[in-house]
């Protein structure tokens, strides 16, 4: 099956542009964003993963910083949001298929058994050794 990988795919979805919860709108309104902005083009650094993640650990600092402050939950829903809009840009930026790198990733933790860290459940293949 071909998989719509570039913004210059995504922005032909027809009927996507309306939100009604599916990867489709959200990839869509994602590309059309991107492509408003002309990300892509070399001059613009929109597409660079250098600079696409300090953008995302910039996110994830306003996203810990209205949470650790006890701003109003809407605020924290916006940051969340802000974060997940540069995700699905990651996609776009690397053209990677992340609805099935997703499910992919799912099918491989749900199999796996939960560890208690230092400081709370985790879900991983670490094995605690050095090895």
């Amino acid at each position: 099956m071909n998989r719509r990988l570039r913004v210059d795919e995504w922005i032909q979805v027809e009927g996507a542009d309306e939100p009604d919860g599916s990867w489709n709108s959200m990839m869509f309104r994602v590309a059309e964003f991107h492509h408003k902005h002309s990300f892509s083009a070399p001059k613009n650094n929109g597409h660079d993963m250098g600079y696409r993640i300090a953008l995302t650990i910039e996110e994830l600092g306003e996203l810990s910083s209205a949470i650790t402050k006890g701003k109003p939950p809407e605020e924290s829903a916006e940051e969340l949001a802000d974060l997940l809009i540069l995700i699905l840009g990651h996609a776009l930026a690397m053209e990677v298929d992340l609805e099935s790198e997703f499910h992919r990733k799912m099918d491989k933790i749900m199999i796996r058994d939960a560890k208690m860290g230092n400081l709370g459940i985790r879900i991983t293949d670490y094995n605690g050794t050095n090895n």
